[in-house]
């Protein structure tokens, strides 16, 4: 595969990872109640999100509440809150920056060296956007899991991984994947500089006579 293949693949990952870090900050299924022990009402199931919780009737209604305040939310979700959208704004500055970089483009197509540089800038802007939300949503996950096993609490009231939970996941590691064939393809023409160099005609001394 050629060096111009592996940068659009890795830029295809990363937009995709895009798009999913904004899904699964929008969607409200972040965490789901669980019927695992001896919960057996199954008329209801509730969903929250990070904006938003909401009720889903056996009926196929639902309905959602916006969270009322937002300095009353557990720190977890704001901390979770703070890094997805975090990861969204880097990945969509990435997005712009990286399309600069690519060698199918014409912006810069007369400088390829910086034109790499470009690309490498956005590749690694869509790493620091991965690493933000796989923290965000390994934390957010990791609260589900504490409170899911805590005995004091009764299972009527427990919380199990969501979808969107497993979509941000997903978009984390191809956002991190994608920056990773970004880097990897221009670090090398950023640092590759041409090995011949032109013979330098040295002038002969006076008074010195070559053979």
């Amino acid at each position: 595969m050629t060096s111009s293949s592996i940068q659009l693949l890795g830029f295809g990952l990363a937009f995709i990872g895009f798009i999913g870090l904004i899904a699964s900050t929008a969607m409200t299924e972040w965490k789901a109640s669980s019927y695992a022990g001896d919960n057996i009402v199954t008329a209801q199931a509730t969903y929250e999100g990070l904006w938003m919780s909401c009720v889903s009737q056996s009926t196929g209604h639902m309905q959602c509440k916006a969270f009322d305040s937002l300095l009353q939310q557990p720190m977890e979700l704001q901390i979770t809150r703070a890094l997805m959208i975090s990861s969204i704004l880097l990945s969509g500055t990435a997005v712009l920056v990286a399309m600069v970089g690519l060698k199918c483009t014409t912006c810069l197509s007369e400088d390829q060296q910086q034109k790499a540089r470009v690309s490498l800038v956005g590749g690694i802007l869509f790493l620091i956007a991965g690493f933000c939300a796989l923290v965000a949503s390994s934390w957010y996950g990791q609260r589900i899991t504490a409170r899911f096993y805590q005995q004091y609490i009764t299972s009527d009231v427990r919380f199990e991984f969501g979808k969107a939970l497993f979509i941000a996941w997903g978009a984390a590691a191809l956002s991190l994947l994608g920056g990773c064939c970004l880097c990897c393809k221009c670090s090398g023409a950023c640092s590759g500089q041409s090995t011949r160099h032109p013979k330098l005609n040295t002038p002969a001394r006076p008074g010195m006579d070559y053979v």
